[in-house]
């Protein structure tokens, strides 16, 4: 299969979808980007947002889609975001 190099950038728990049987499905692509060019766009959700787009830093937008798979599992384990 071949990688089509996107970064969702916005990526949060209304944003994952189950289907019929219970698979992953993964829904607005709104801010979806090339992950081949470093960006410094402030886009997403503020709860779910990595550090570096907050403080406007350059990105690599997978980076910051895992730091938000991260808040995901954190929510799901725990009921509760893990930032105030």
């Amino acid at each position: 299969m071949k990688s089509l190099s996107l970064c969702h950038r916005d990526l949060k728990l209304e944003n994952i979808l189950l289907d019929s049987r219970l698979n992953l499905k993964i829904a607005d692509f709104g801010f979806a980007c090339d992950s081949s060019v470093p960006r410094s766009e402030y886009r997403g959700t503020c709860t779910y947002m990595a550090p570096e787009i907050k403080l406007k830093r350059v990105y690599d937008g997978h980076q910051v889609d895992v730091f938000s798979v991260g808040v995901i599992l954190f929510i799901l384990a725990q009921g509760h975001f893990p930032f105030q």
